[in-house]
């Protein structure tokens, strides 16, 4: 084990140094930013989530921009994302996702809280006989993870028999937080809170009651709830459609992630010359393309393809044939100085940009969130601010 940490420091060192076409680079200011934006706007404390390798940003990046900040807790997904947390900062990580039973006596629990909603689980994590919080999730109409109103009390009662195991957190999650309307979400709060109440009498006090997200916080009028979970808007994605009466008090959420590739190509085209896979674009005329070495592996959606837009200079260009594995060829046509070398913006940090995340999916009918995480891990991300 020690042989190896030494191997992935070197390994580390020499990627640092090496340098690279693309890059993403990840605002450490837009991040706190846009955390003290909801600790101001819902009076709770705020658990930034960094699951998804952070919404693509990267978790040692974010988990790095946030160490001296004031949160009860980094939720990640995985027990690895946590470890990845564990090498820049010393806050508290709450594990959310599934861990298989056999894993735990491996694993180590200091400073760790893990969510349960299951016997087995907890029944595992006893088992190690190390002291460990846990967080008891609820389900509260979402139908994907959650203890039901039926399973409710026994996981109570098996929780308070293992004496290592403190319930230090009750939560559920919203599945309609976003909707225009919010009747679905005032009756998963209300089965939420009567859970909540039934928690308090089977004589647990959690000192963590969560149920909302990032939409969810600003709409979910729980009586007992005194923490969110920040997701999409840690990251400056406003989670509501901009006709949304609610979209207007996230106004000044500001996105912390820029991609930014190189030309490392330029090949001048005669008219009728055919571009990529499937011969898809047409020169209409003598003009000039440039290559970029990132494709829809390292997170150019292939949906953009012929459609999409990225930036050279301060202006638009356009994306012409089909995004390939790892190359996309943009147009220069109206970018006569455009030459190899040069940066170029594939999804820009500005909100008002066309190639910015909300407006690409807006426009072509994508998932924002799927924009992000589906950023390659091994695009190298730069921690800017």
């Amino acid at each position: 084990m020690l042989l190896r940490k030494q191997v992935d420091r070197l390994l580390r060192g020499f990627e640092r140094g090496f340098a690279t076409h693309n890059r993403i680079e990840v605002s450490g200011e837009a991040l706190r930013h846009n955390l003290a934006l909801f600790q101001r706007l819902t009076h709770k404390q705020v658990i930034p989530v960094l699951k998804g390798n952070a919404y693509g940003h990267g978790v040692a990046q974010v988990a790095q921009a946030l160490k001296h900040s004031s949160v009860p807790y980094i939720a990640v997904d995985g027990y690895f994302e946590a470890l990845r947390v564990r090498e820049v900062s010393s806050q508290p990580v709450l594990v959310m996702g599934a861990i298989l039973p056999e894993n735990f006596a491996r694993m180590k629990y200091d400073n760790f809280a893990f969510v349960v909603q299951d016997e087995m689980t907890i029944r595992g994590l006893a088992a190690t006989g190390k002291d460990i919080n846990v967080h008891l999730e609820y389900n509260t109409g979402m139908n994907r993870y959650g203890a039901n109103l039926t399973e409710l009390e026994n996981l109570l009662r098996l929780i308070g028999y293992h004496k290592n195991l403190r319930l230090e957190g009750f939560m559920s999650h919203l599945a309609d937080s976003d909707a225009d309307s919010p009747d679905n979400v005032h009756a998963a709060v209300a089965r939420f809170d009567e859970g909540v109440e039934l928690v308090h009498k089977a004589g647990f006090r959690p000192h963590y009651i969560h149920v909302a997200q990032s939409a969810g916080s600003l709409r979910a009028e729980s009586a007992y709830a005194n923490a969110i979970r920040l997701g999409i808007g840690l990251y400056g994605l406003n989670p509501f459609d901009k006709q949304h009466p609610l979209s207007r008090s996230l106004e000044s959420l500001r996105p912390s992630l820029r991609f930014v590739s190189t030309i490392t190509k330029v090949i001048p085209l005669a008219k009728g010359d055919h571009v990529g896979y499937g011969y898809t674009f047409t020169a209409p005329k003598p003009m000039r393309i440039g290559v970029i070495p990132a494709g829809y592996y390292e997170g150019v959606n292939r949906a953009l393809s012929n459609v999409g837009v990225v930036q050279v200079a301060g202006q638009l260009a356009p994306i012409v044939g089909r995004v390939c594995m790892n190359h996309t060829m943009i147009s220069l046509e109206h970018i006569p100085a455009a030459k190899v070398g040069d940066d170029v913006l594939v999804y820009s940090d500005q909100p008002q940009d066309e190639n910015a995340f909300d407006a690409i999916a807006a426009k072509h009918h994508l998932f924002n969130y799927n924009l992000l995480t589906a950023l390659s891990p091994d695009v190298r991300r730069q921690l800017i601010s």
